[in-house]
């Protein structure tokens, strides 16, 4: 289904984002690291059955990087300020990685215009003794090259990369992935002892093979959400949405129609 595209200020803060299917339950996914640019598929999919609204995380896709913003709780409220400001309730909030992490600060201070939550390798805590990998040190086609179990996969995502790396895009994504990423590595510390605070159904999605953020942190989320559902992907890497659609998709949809 065909998105289109639209822009809004709330609060002295510009929006930008692409929607299709409207008149179904809404649903709103955040992107990770890679901007919209590089568009998930699925999202087509989930736009025949929701009213898919994607929006740019500030700073990625060459969008505003908006000052104000300094670091994922300030996200948080920025995408809660979305939601009210649209007039949105009963919300299937899905996020990917960094997005995951912003729907999780986001859930954790208040539900209330949620029906749930799907978290495809979200970021935002840590595990001891397992660690992500430093996307900040490594170069990008090599990142691009990890996001995959499948090897073939990589290789085609790693070539883009390296042809992509220098493009103004490309650049501003990792910019922005510093910024509110950087220090520590995709984790807040303090996230971990709110998460109780989440009292909507939770699905959480991870690849058995994730190179980028250990499989071992989707045990130790579950275990912290409470009534959460987990599902494991085998031979899957980072973007289950993107290497395991089908499986991903279908998980997501016993989910939400429960």
């Amino acid at each position: 289904m065909a998105f289109s595209e639209h822009s809004t200020s709330i609060n002295g803060l510009g929006y930008s984002y692409r929607r299709s299917g409207g008149g179904k339950a809404p649903l709103l996914y955040l992107h990770g690291t890679e901007s919209l640019s590089h568009w998930p598929e699925f999202l087509d999919d989930l736009a025949g059955s929701y009213d898919v609204i994607a929006p740019d995380i500030p700073g990625f896709g060459g969008t505003d990087t908006q000052e104000k913003l300094d670091d994922i709780s300030d996200l948080a409220y920025y995408f809660a300020d979305f939601l009210e400001d649209q007039n949105l309730a009963n919300v299937h909030l899905v996020g990917h990685s960094l997005g995951g992490w912003i729907a999780l600060e986001m859930a954790v201070r208040t539900c209330d215009r949620l029906a749930d939550l799907t978290l495809l390798a979200p970021g935002g805590i840590h595990v001891k003794g397992h660690h992500k990998a430093d996307i900040f040190m490594i170069d990008p086609d090599e990142q691009a090259r990890m996001a995959f179990a499948d090897e073939a996969l990589g290789q085609q995502a790693a070539a883009r990369a390296g042809e992509e790396k220098y493009e103004d895009v490309a650049i501003t994504d990792r910019i922005a992935a510093a910024r509110f990423g950087w220090n520590p590595r995709f984790f807040n510390p303090r996230l971990d002892r709110w998460l109780h605070r989440v009292n909507k159904p939770s699905l959480i999605i991870w690849g058995e093979q994730d190179r980028i953020f250990p499989p071992e942190m989707a045990g130790a989320l579950q275990s912290r959400i409470p009534g959460s559902e987990l599902v494991m992907l085998a031979d899957c890497g980072h973007l289950p949405h993107v290497e395991k659609r089908a499986e991903t998709l279908s998980a997501m949809a016993n989910f939400m129609t429960r």
